[in-house]
């Protein structure tokens, strides 16, 4: 495949999101072929069974856009040793109404980054159990349990010097994964 489309999903909504920082920088070390977008999960209501068959505009808008993806990245916090609400809330609302589960088959990467040492790696063991229920093989090594401190990140936003050789070869890995599974 000449180019593969990767549905990035940031499960924090904080302006000054560590996750999001490392989602806009990790995505710099992918090889050419590989095209990022950031998913919006801020406007979509709490998921509601009913609303199955009329869903908001918000909520067509996520699956359409997993839908036309050729992988996954998910960067999420870790809150209370788990996965933000608002990240199982767009993976609800994509997953539904049963048999309509747009993650399905899309090849995931999924990393997190945090002020405690280890990481989010809780928060990335939920996530994986989710996304194993719902048919979405993940990238199971090198886990990537990021410790925020000084030089994550460079001026410019990009990943620093520390962490740069570790991050490229996740990156490796993540783009070796989606290819393997998407060709």
């Amino acid at each position: 495949m000449s180019q593969y489309q990767i549905a990035v999903v940031a499960g924090s909504l904080r302006k000054d999101s560590f996750n999001r920082k490392l989602a806009s920088a990790i995505v710099k070390l992918a090889p050419s072929e590989f095209s990022f977008k950031q998913i919006q999960i801020s406007d979509l209501p709490l998921y509601n069974q009913d609303d199955d068959m009329n869903p908001a505009e918000s909520v067509k808008r996520l699956k359409a856009e997993i839908a036309v993806s050729h992988g996954l990245l998910f960067v999420t916090p870790e809150y209370n040793r788990s996965m933000p609400g608002v990240l199982k809330n767009a993976i609800d609302h994509a997953s539904r109404p049963y048999g309509q589960n747009v993650w399905a088959g899309k090849p995931a990467g999924v990393l997190g980054a945090s002020v405690g040492v280890i990481g989010t790696a809780m928060a990335q063991q939920h996530l994986r159990n989710v996304l194993a229920y719902l048919d979405v093989p993940t990238l199971g090594q090198p886990e990537a349990f990021i410790h925020v401190k000084d030089g994550l990140f460079d001026e410019d936003g990009n990943i620093g010097p520390d962490s740069k050789n570790f991050l490229q070869n996740w990156m490796n890995r993540y783009a070796a994964w989606v290819s393997k599974h998407v060709d």
